[in-house]
């Protein structure tokens, strides 16, 4: 598997190096968010909202056994 900064030439400049990876960083995290954010916009599926409310429910439930 290729290392990332292998994709510079060891003849360049130090500077030069450091820009070109710092270039790549941005364009993964640009991508990794553009992935995310469309993943982030997606509806919560009925069943695990439904799991949810249980969980919740049970909770109340358990609190309200304390109280008493």
């Amino acid at each position: 598997m290729q290392q990332w900064d292998q994709t510079v030439s060891s003849e360049e400049k130090p500077n030069e190096k450091s820009r070109a990876i710092r270039a790549r960083q941005r364009a993964i995290g640009r991508e990794l968010r553009r992935m995310y954010d469309d993943v982030a916009q997606e509806p919560v599926p009925d069943d695990f909202l439904d799991l949810l409310r249980k969980i919740d429910d049970a909770e109340e439930q358990k609190s309200g056994k304390k109280a008493s």
